[in-house]
């Protein structure tokens, strides 16, 4: 079985889009959500557009990366209306990326961006970084005092 640390976005009335994806991940026959992660409020990246709820997720799978992605991921995001553009900070109804597939860092910037960093610290605070010379949890601990982020659930 494969160990893998999802994290899911949205900022399109990301109340409902977050369960509704959460609940498409408990009923996938292809995986088990194991744990979820603190609801995190952040501001949008790269863009002016409104919050971000953000959780993360890890699930066990016998799926290899790819058809994780396309398969799985993919239908659940085009079943809840995600629409790619070339604006990749564009406002969305739901992202879900793929941080960590069996201990393999996937997203370089979970030690930079809170979106990442805040519900991701939930489920592997001991996930260490040689950059930073500190694990995840240690990072967080840094990042509360001056991030615009907030629990919201």
């Amino acid at each position: 079985m494969n160990e893998v640390y999802l994290l899911l976005g949205s900022n399109i009335d990301p109340e409902k889009h977050i369960l509704q994806a959460l609940d498409a991940l408990n009923k996938s026959p292809l995986l088990e959500v194991k744990k979820i992660s603190t609801t995190w409020r952040t501001k949008a990246v790269g863009t002016v557009s409104d919050d971000f709820l953000n959780v993360a997720v890890m699930i066990t799978t016998g799926c290899e990366l790819r058809c994780l992605k396309e398969m799985i991921l993919g239908e659940i995001e085009y079943n809840l209306g995600r629409i790619r553009t070339e604006d990749k900070n564009a406002p969305r109804t739901i992202d879900l990326d793929i941080i960590v597939f069996n201990d393999e860092l996937l997203d370089p910037d979970v030690f930079e961006l809170d979106h990442l960093t805040l519900p991701l610290a939930d489920l592997l605070p001991d996930l260490y970084s040689e950059k930073y010379g500190c694990t995840l949890s240690q990072h967080y601990a840094t990042r509360l005092p001056v991030t615009m982020a907030t629990k919201a659930g």
